[in-house]
């Protein structure tokens, strides 16, 4: 069942109850889980906290913590398949969804009794009716008792007839059903985000604060660095925060001047998209920058030259280009911006292209932390294997991160996610270098090899997909690729043999729509491939590394 009034329908039922929270193994999660905790501890709500990886991991978590708890939160997963029909909870027992996947499956649509989904109002389309995917046959077949042979060879003649009939209505039906369906669940997407959904229920119960905008800040971020919502969706969401945040600011003043000196500061303004420049250097991050890699085409030589006279054409010396931020001149630092926007147009990048609008955050006496920066060190925490954590200790770990006082933790995740970047740069060169990237018609490809890095986790390899088909499209001189999608392959369990696959829709579409799901599932059913989809997001999946090559061929012929 869907909801609009969450105060009213969810979370005044968890008032003298124990709740469990499962939440999904990503950043916007992560913070939604982070409101919803504050939450329960101004009202005192009992309530445990599972991470889950995947689907697997969602069934063995519930029938593990499920017994005594009649109430469910789920955060960002249950949305988009039937949760009753794989978790198979008592009757008395209701999940409360709050998950930005899409599009929500039916039979959660229409569960009234023990699945609510909280959606936004305007969010609420192309859902098939009710007598479209659900049909109450009667039994209406029985004779009607009359016993001389006459009447029977009538009757039989009668039911003969209604027989043949209804079974060709129930036909019709049926094929009408599968279109239906088909229709409604052949593109995944996503809808608003769960940590925003969080902040607004906190919003109509008048316990919103600084700090929880900047959790909704963050998980917004999420979503656009992930590629899950376009740059129109991020900037409609971003002015709803800068609504909120407005509201807790005094009128006229300055955040300066309004909040005392150890609160959390947040500002909205306008922000250079290049990574980690303010824990980096400015040349070392326009590099690792997927927008500045791929218009300079910095993995060829032409392309480091050209680098190089934009940087001179600002003025920057290489010296200060190459100190760390904090190190650099004053006068170079505070109008860096300025600087790169004169100048972008000259080497082919629109101003949105380096410039898009977001928050910092600011604590104490400590430096301004942007909020693309937090996503992607707790992205990198929670899919750290380095020092072999489990995945609940690299979630609490994730979760110190958005601790305003934990800095520490944070400038850990930061150079961390670097060294991940790094590695995705050359990967994608590698991938360029050695001519990896086919075309095989409907979509482009790549495998990677095994022992060329270390196994691949779901997020890390979006952000490469998404590199590799930008930096592939940039060094074509025709505009084909642009509108091509891309699947990647990489090894996910070496001594397990099992590979993961991703598939990510062209760089021309601007709802950020998948097909790749739909296609994965029948390409897996018409080879017999060996695939498990435990992902939430239904365009990532893993495969036996045997059958990889039959499944790819597979595709080509769907697609096609």
């Amino acid at each position: 069942m869907l909801i609009k009034d969450p105060r009213k329908e969810i979370y005044s039922k968890f008032q003298n109850q124990h709740v469990l929270v499962l939440v999904s193994f990503n950043v916007d999660a992560l913070c939604a889980c982070k409101i919803l905790q504050y939450l329960f501890q101004c009202d005192q709500v009992l309530y445990s906290i599972i991470p889950i990886t995947g689907k697997e991991s969602l069934e063995t978590a519930f029938m593990d913590n499920c017994e005594g708890v009649k109430h469910i939160v789920m955060i960002n997963c249950g949305a988009s398949f039937d949760v009753v029909e794989l978790l198979q909870p008592e009757k008395d027992v209701c999940f409360y969804i709050f998950d930005s996947h899409r599009p929500i499956d039916v039979h959660n649509v229409y569960n009234s009794l023990q699945v609510k989904v909280l959606v936004k109002e305007n969010e609420i389309t192309d859902i098939p009716d009710y007598d479209t995917i659900f049909r109450d046959d009667e039994d209406d077949m029985d004779s009607d008792g009359e016993d001389d042979e006459t009447g029977y060879k009538q009757h039989k003649k009668q039911f003969d007839d209604k027989y043949l009939m209804k079974k060709r209505e129930r036909r019709l039906w049926e094929e009408n059903r599968n279109k239906t369906l088909f229709t409604y669940t052949q593109f995944s997407s996503f809808g608003t985000s769960a940590a925003l959904l969080m902040l607004e229920m906190a919003w109509t119960m008048s316990k919103d604060t600084n700090d929880l905008i900047w959790f909704a800040v963050i998980g917004v971020t999420d979503q656009l660095l992930h590629y899950h919502i376009s740059r129109e969706k991020y900037i409609e969401d971003v002015m709803l925060l800068q609504s909120h945040l407005s509201r807790h600011n005094r009128r006229g003043e300055s955040v300066e001047d309004s909040l005392p000196v150890n609160s959390l500061k947040i500002f909205f303004e306008e922000e250079l998209q290049l990574i980690f420049y303010r824990h980096w250097s400015l040349f070392e991050s326009i590099c690792n920058s997927i927008t500045t890699a791929c218009k300079f085409k910095l993995w060829t030589m032409k392309g480091r030259k050209k680098l190089q006279e934009f940087l001179a054409d600002m003025g920057i010396p290489l010296t200060q280009c190459q100190q760390r931020y904090n190190a650099m001149d004053p006068s170079v630092r505070n109008n860096m911006k300025e600087l790169i926007l004169k100048y972008v147009e000259k080497y082919g990048l629109a101003p949105e292209d380096i410039i898009i609008p977001s928050f910092n955050s600011h604590y104490g006496y400590h430096k301004k932390i942007n909020a693309a920066d937090v996503v992607l060190a707790c992205s990198t925490v929670l899919e750290n294997t380095e020092e072999n954590n489990d995945t609940a200790d690299s979630f609490f770990y994730a979760m110190d991160i958005l601790q305003r006082d934990c800095l520490s933790s944070m400038e850990k995740g930061i150079e961390l996610s670097k060294k991940q970047i790094v590695l995705i740069v050359s990967q994608v060169q590698t991938l360029l270098d050695m001519r990896q990237v086919m075309c095989a018609g409907p979509f482009l490809y790549a495998f990677i090899r095994e022992g060329s890095s270390d196994a691949y986790k779901p997020q890390c390899l979006q952000r490469l997909a998404r590199f590799v088909l930008e930096a592939y499209e940039a060094g074509r001189p025709s505009k084909k690729a642009r509108y091509l999608p891309m699947i990647l392959c990489a090894p996910y369990n070496i001594d397990q043999h099992i590979s993961i696959v991703i598939g990510i829709p062209p760089l021309n579409l601007d709802d950020q729509r998948n097909f790749f799901g739909k296609a994965f599932e029948q390409a897996a059913l018409a080879t017999n491939s060996r695939i498990l989809h435990n992902h939430f997001d239904n365009f990532i999946l893993l495969i036996n590394t045997e059958d990889k090559e039959k499944f790819f061929d597979a595709l080509i012929n769907i697609l096609q």
